[in-house]
């Protein structure tokens, strides 16, 4: 039997009693036959709209726009109707513990008549709440990019690079890319920040070389006085697609590293820079790939930092933020500030500054999303450029950062 079989089979049965339950739902609030037949059509042909990309689309074509959008349809239908089981599967753990408590003691009170009703009402209110936000999220929310901006003090920043400016984007996911109108709009307010310097920490594509092509000439217009540097991410590897030789997939990680180039971005490849200013110098690092888990770990920062001092100012481009986690913010050569995305804060969650940030991101990585500070060093984890998998995007907008360096006084 294929190992596929089984996990779909129990992931069927899930969503089988989860639907259960929201038709339940429904057939409990309205006689009306029409909407209860339009609640099921519009399921079974998501569902099986997936199915049909999932099986017709080609292992080589990677991650497809066509797919990326059943995905969304499918989580927008699916996520609420999980609110609806919640509610009704906790009545119903409610109602057999009050017929229990009735057989062993008579005169126990019996269910509230029409507590079903109103709690199906309940339940369907709370999950038109993600449902609203999952379509706003791929109707808007992927383009509803956002500026947060950070002054980040340090003691050994040499004096003339007090005020120094940093823009830093990632995970641009070009192949994800529909919109031109808005992506320009996103490009524009990247230059609009005039930074001293501009960095890319990764992922400019989802697989190929070729997602990237007709962007080229967009963010060639990107512009800063002491250059644009980049990284590379976990998918500009190529690994999450198939190939039909190994010659074809060396020649398109080549063609994607040529990228950079083209877009006026200077790679770096377990490699560092001096940044002059007046005189004085700090150092940008930046590191291959490197992430816990089965990620690609071919970030080297001994590689890196040849020729770099211990005692020089450094900032470090590394994508994966558990590579700051596991190797960085304790290392003894001391990196002030490092800098990466990859997490996209799972591209949704909740945050209101000053009050909630969660995303069950946060369950994976101890760094997901914005500044963390620990041993006197700071990481900044943005949350990308674009998006991936999921279209959309549902409290966690895509981000420019803006970061200010800082002398302490």
């Amino acid at each position: 039997m294929p190992r596929w079989i089984f996990p779909l089979l129990v992931t069927s049965a899930i969503i089988f009693v989860i639907e259960l339950y929201a038709f339940q739902a429904i057939k409990t609030i309205t006689r009306n036959k029409t909407i209860k037949w339009l609640w099921l059509l519009v399921g079974i042909l998501v569902y099986l709209n997936l199915l049909y990309v999932i099986f017709t689309t080609s292992r080589s074509s990677g991650q497809t726009r066509e797919f990326q959008m059943a995905i969304g349809m499918t989580i927008t239908i699916l996520i609420p109707k999980v609110f609806i089981f919640i509610f009704l599967m906790g009545e119903d753990v409610v109602r057999l513990v009050d017929k229990t408590i009735s057989w062993i003691r008579i005169g126990a009170t019996e269910p509230i008549s029409g507590r079903r009703k109103f709690l199906s009402q309940i339940a369907l209110i709370s999950a038109s709440i993600p449902f609203v936000s999952f379509l706003y999220g791929i109707a808007i929310g992927r383009y509803n990019y956002k500026v947060l901006k950070y002054q980040l003090y340090f003691d050994d920043l040499p004096e003339t690079f007090d005020g120094f400016t940093i823009t830093q984007i990632s995970d641009i996911h070009s192949g994800s890319f529909t919109n031109r109108k808005k992506i320009q709009y996103g490009v524009d307010l990247i230059n609009e920040q005039n930074s001293d310097l501009l960095l890319f920490t990764g992922d400019i594509v989802n697989n190929r070389a070729s997602e990237m092509h007709q962007w080229i000439e967009m963010f060639s217009a990107l512009n800063a006085p002491y250059g644009k540097y980049s990284i590379l991410g976990n998918h500009d590897y190529g690994d999450y697609t198939s190939w039909s030789s190994e010659k074809e997939k060396v020649e398109n990680f080549e063609a994607i590293k040529s990228l950079h180039p083209k877009m006026g971005f200077e790679l770096l490849c377990n490699e560092n820079r001096s940044l002059e200013k007046e005189g004085r110098k700090i150092s940008l690092i930046g590191v291959e790939n490197w992430g816990k888990g089965g990620f690609k770990k071919k970030g080297d920062l001994a590689l890196a930092s040849i020729g770099v001092k211990q005692e020089d100012f450094k900032i470090l481009m590394s994508h994966d933020p558990s590579h700051w986690d596991v190797q960085i913010k304790e290392n003894d050569f001391n990196y002030q500030l490092t800098l990466s995305g990859h997490t996209h804060g799972l591209q949704m969650g909740i945050e209101i500054p000053g009050w909630i940030k969660w995303s069950p991101s946060k369950y994976v990585y101890k760094q997901w999303a914005g500044l963390y500070q620990e041993f006197g060093r700071y990481i900044n984890v943005n949350r990308g450029f674009g998006y991936h998998a999921f279209p959309g995007r549902v409290g966690i907008w895509p981000e420019i950062t803006v970061i200010e360096l800082k002398k302490s006084s």
